[in-house]
């Protein structure tokens, strides 16, 4: 499969779930609304959304079955951020202004709010039109509400790394990820495999193991991106994990294996808000001199291993090459 071939079945699937979006998020009064598809009007590549339809073409369904939950997933997705950058203070993501500033504190908690509750109602309703049978929908709806509680697991872990002056372990913080970010990927592939016409247990925690170490590969790779990523690529400020004080594995790695000066270079910006570009430079030249880029990507493709390994048994099916080729750009993403 070719790269520009994925990125096609990507752009279509974004397309669809927008639309699907866009239609459940309207409504009186109109801020309201405005204030909860803000993220969802300024696009995405939908990576959460393609992993539930590409689950449930696997196992023979289509994306006429599986949108609705798709929809869902993304729903709670943009729930999470809106909510992550309240928490943050942050004022602008992907270049846009968050929520909370364009619209204020009341309406971003509401618009927040909207989405949670609209992803359970296209549960209830929506996932029945498409035709999976109620016994499916019943064991979705559990899986994507405990998801929400697993994830608000993982956002306190974080938060209370970020408030302890000791540094996790490796393991602490994967398994930090695996909560905050990867269940929610995990839970659209088990989501995609319910959709399908008659997907057996097996089906559906294979399709889990896959999502949760996609996640995982994702967020490991997003921490380095955050670290010694070129802003010219991602979009992002030089350093800026580094410069807010993040304890993500890239950092965690540099500090424990560097000393003297490039130690005291990365130590200087860690958490200062008022670093100079200059130091910000040398922050990352320090990090990058280390070589964790390579240790974080071979930790990554560690997790891919064992997510293409839950996929052995379907052998050469289109959907499985699409899932396989989404996971690889996933790790191969430019710094």
């Amino acid at each position: 499969m070719r790269a520009s071939s994925i990125k096609n079945e990507l752009e279509a699937c974004a397309s669809a779930v927008n639309e699907f979006l866009l239609s459940s998020l309207s409504g009186k009064p109109n801020e309201l609304y405005h204030a909860s598809s803000h993220y969802i009007r300024t696009g995405g590549k939908r990576l959460r959304p393609f992993m539930v339809v590409k689950s449930c073409e696997l196992l023979g369904g289509g994306i006429k079955r599986s949108l609705p939950a798709a929809a869902a997933v993304e729903l709670v997705h943009n729930f999470t951020l809106v909510h992550d950058d309240i928490m943050d203070n942050d004022e602008m993501r992907h270049g846009v202004a968050t929520v909370h500033r364009q619209y204020g504190l009341p309406l971003a908690i509401l618009g927040g709010d909207v989405l949670f509750s609209k992803a359970f109602e296209i549960l209830s309703s929506e996932v029945k039109k498409a035709g999976v049978s109620d016994s499916a929908i019943t064991e979705m709806t559990g899986k994507l509400a405990n998801a929400c509680t697993v994830i608000c697991e993982g956002q306190v872990t974080d938060i209370d790394f970020a408030s302890n002056t000791k540094f996790p372990s490796e393991v602490q913080y994967t398994d930090m990820i695996g909560k905050k970010t990867a269940k929610l990927f995990e839970v659209s592939c088990a989501l995609g495999a319910l959709a399908a016409p008659a997907p057996s247990e097996r089906d559906v925690a294979n399709l889990s193991m896959f999502g949760r170490n996609v996640g995982v590969a994702f967020q490991l790779v997003d921490d380095l991106i955050g670290a010694i990523g070129d802003p010219k690529v991602t979009g992002k400020a030089a350093g800026n994990d580094i410069r807010e004080g993040k304890k993500t594995l890239p950092i965690l790695l540099a500090i424990k294996r560097t000393k003297g000066a490039n130690k005291e270079k990365i130590m200087r910006v860690f958490g200062s808000k008022t670093a100079t570009s200059a130091e910000i430079k040398d922050a990352v030249r320090a990090v990058s001199d280390i070589g964790v880029d390579e240790d974080v990507r071979n930790s990554a493709r560690e997790h891919m291993r064992r997510a293409l390994a839950s996929l052995e048994e379907y052998g050469d099916l289109p959907a499985r090459r699409s899932l396989a080729f989404a996971a690889d750009f996933i790790v191969g993403r430019s710094l």
